[in-house]
Order: structure tokens, then C-alpha cells, then sequence
């Protein structure tokens, strides 16, 4: 129990570290300025302008194994996916029973990656043409021609098919089939229709909910009531999150051309009334952890007390929808998760343990490690 709790802090350490780094990107994103538009591609350079294509420069093209892991690092974005496989992680802690088995969670955490990196892939191909536009995009490895959609292709189905098989090898085939069913979720539902529909940003929350239950079923072999807790918890995090950062990039996203919900409210208050009611959502579901056996009623108030603090942030931002008050949502969103996840493998209880034993309980528990030892309460003299 010691050790699951040491993987617990080990893993909200890193999704700290991750979504602090994730909040400098969006900040440097929303610096940006249209000079990379105006850019030309100087001879012998690298890199291509955001405004140009890459039939125009054959010196853009990637030379050295040190550039060439840097491009499939930024096509597979590596910061995304690495949070993806915190949430995985989490997932199989949260499943596991009193001992953590490290090598699975190892391979689960490799294979989770993949996938996610071939899916992420897959949707740089999709957006090519409409990341030139956006200021948040124009320098990825495809609009400025450091690699050609060929290439990214074969990229993306060769770390789908890597990851597949590593999560059928080393868990099972239910892990295997939600890694792929994400992947087809993601790049084959979610991206088209985020140039369709504002609903695009509820189906990328489902996306989101799907790694946990890789971690769950990897750990224990299925899913189950409990495992679709933390998998809620996930699914309705990232709207408020996903919410206030499409308030404060709404201009970047209406130059992409997306159909974003912030882009078809003028006022911000529908934006900021769905962000306030998911993050409602979140208020039940410590008691629902404690109710299907997953954590204790520790974490009862500590995720209530949470997820309140979450809610106040959209209240602030329903109150006086602005780019300032949603990002105070935002960063509320940031530091609610690694809290959250923390707290519930910290008070988790191990799978196939109906309930963790009481101050009572344990007073009652009696274990002699030698027959020889005495046990409270017995005169070994006298014959009991």
C-alpha cells in the first residue's frame, strides 16, 4: 500500500510539472504575433513560413536524427500525451489491487503514448492547411514543411499499430481495444467535426475519459462500476478547462476556422453557464467513489471541496464572462486535477478489498508473525 501511494505522488508530481509547463505554452501561444506569417524562408533554411507550402523550399526538409525526433516529438505532441498517460497511470493505480505490478504499468504507459501520439499525428494531417492560419499552430512540423503528410503518415500508423499491440501483449484485449477506439475517436470523429459542429469540443471530452479506463482494465483485466468514476471525473474536468481556453483563443480559433461554442456567443455567458454546470457535475462523484469501493470517505470531501473551489472560478466567470475572469477558470482547472488524482490514490482503496480496515478493526486484527509469539489476551501457561 506504501509503494501504489508513493506511484500515486510520483504521478501528480509529474501531471504538476506537465500542466504548469502546458499554462507557459498557452501564455507564449497567445504572444505570438503575425510576423511568422509574414516570414520568408531565407536560403538554406530550415524551416519554411507559416505562409508558404513546402513544394516552395526542398531545404526545409529534415536532416538529422536530432531533427527528425524533435518533429515526431511535436507531431506526436509529446506534452499532450504525456498528460494522457498521467491519466492512464492513474487509472491503473486506482485499479490495482494492494501491490502495483511496475513493468505493466510500464508497457500500459508506453502503448498509451503511442496511441496517443498516432492519433495526434493523424490530426496535424486533417488540419494541415488550417494550422498555417492560427497563430498557436503556424510553426508545427507540417504547415512549415519539416515533413511531408507522407511521412506523417506512416508516423501515425506505425505508433497506432505499435501501441495496439504492446497494450494486447502486455494487458489485455480490452486495453488494446479502447487504445484504438481512441484513436478513431479522436482523428476520425473528433477532428472533422471541430470544422462542423460546436458539439466537437463535448466529443473531445469523451476522448479524455477513455485513457483511465485503459489504466482500469489494464490493471484488472475489465471495466467496472468504479473505473468509470475516475473516468467521469476526467470527462467533465476538461470542459471548464476546454471552455476557458476557448474564451481566451477564441480570435486564434475563428482564424482556424473552427466551430466553437465561444465564437457563437458574443456576451460569453453561454460559454461560461457550461463550463459552471459541468463543473457542478464533479461534486457528486467523491461520493460515488466511496460508495463503488474506490476511495475512501477521506476523499468524499477533499474531491467536494475541490471540485467547489473549481465551481466558484466558473461562477467568477459566468458573473462577468472576460478574458480575464476565464482565465482564472483556467488555471483553477490546471490545479484541480493533480489535486484531485492525488487525493484519490491516496485514499484509494485496493481493488478486491470491500472496505479499508477501521481504527477498530484493526485493534481486533490480530497476526503473530511465529507460532511461538504470544497473542494478546492468551495464557499460553495456563492453556488459553
Amino acid at each position: 500500500m506504501a509503494s501504489s501511494r508513493l506511484g500515486g505522488a510520483s504521478i501528480v508530481r509529474r501531471t504538476v510539472s506537465h500542466l504548469l509547463s502546458s499554462e507557459a505554452s498557452t501564455s507564449s501561444a497567445n504572444l505570438c504575433t503575425s510576423a511568422a506569417k509574414r516570414a520568408v524562408a531565407q536560403p538554406g533554411a530550415k524551416v519554411v513560413g507559416a505562409g508558404a507550402t513546402p513544394a516552395t523550399s526542398s531545404s526545409a526538409a529534415v536532416t538529422s536524427p536530432r531533427e527528425l525526433l524533435t518533429v515526431f516529438k511535436q507531431l506526436s505532441k509529446a506534452r499532450l500525451s504525456a498528460l494522457v498517460v498521467l491519466s492512464a497511470a492513474a487509472g491503473f493505480v486506482a485499479g490495482s489491487g494492494e501491490t502495483v505490478e511496475w513493468t505493466k504499468l510500464g508497457l500500459t504507459s508506453f502503448g498509451t503514448f503511442a496511441c496517443a501520439a498516432s492519433a495526434n499525428t493523424l490530426n496535424q494531417i486533417y488540419e494541415v492547411e488550417k494550422d498555417k492560419l492560427m497563430k498557436r499552430t503556424c510553426k508545427r512540423p507540417l504547415p512549415t514543411g519539416k515533413i511531408t503528410p507522407k511521412n506523417a503518415l506512416i508516423w501515425a500508423v506505425g505508433s497506432g499499430v505499435v501501441g495496439c499491440a504492446t497494450l494486447y501483449a502486455s494487458s489485455n484485449a480490452t486495453t488494446a481495444a479502447l487504445g484504438a477506439a481512441n484513436i478513431v475517436l479522436y482523428a476520425g470523429v473528433y477532428t472533422p467535426l471541430k470544422q462542423v459542429s460546436m458539439w466537437n469540443t463535448w466529443v473531445g471530452a469523451l476522448v479524455g475519459a477513455v485513457p483511465p479506463l485503459m489504466g482500469w482494465a489494464a490493471a484488472s483485466g475489465g471495466l467496472e462500476p468504479g473505473s468509470f468514476v475516475l473516468a467521469s471525473a476526467l470527462h467533465f474536468w476538461q470542459l471548464p478547462h476546454f471552455f476557458s481556453l476557448a474564451w481566451i483563443c477564441r480570435e486564434d480559433y475563428g482564424r482556424g476556422g473552427y466551430k466553437m461554442l465561444s465564437l457563437m456567443d458574443k456576451t460569453g455567458k453561454r460559454t461560461a453557464a457550461c463550463a459552471l454546470r459541468n463543473c457542478i457535475y464533479l461534486l457528486p462523484l467523491g461520493f460515488l467513489a466511496q460508495h463503488f469501493n474506490v476511495a475512501t470517505e477521506e476523499f468524499t470531501y477533499e474531491a467536494a471541496a475541490l471540485s467547489t473551489v473549481m465551481a466558484c472560478s466558473a461562477l467568477v466567470f459566468y458573473t462577468k464572462p472576460s478574458v480575464e475572469t476565464a482565465r482564472i477558470l483556467f488555471r483553477a482547472s490546471l490545479l484541480h486535477l493533480p489535486l484531485y488524482m492525488g487525493s484519490l490514490l491516496m485514499h484509494r482503496i485496493p481493488r478486491g478489498q470491500d472496505k479499508p480496515l477501521g481504527k477498530e478493526e484493526k485493534s481486533k486484527v490480530v497476526m503473530p508473525p511465529f507460532p511461538f509469539l504470544p497473542v494478546p489476551g492468551v495464557d499460553f501457561k495456563r492453556g488459553g
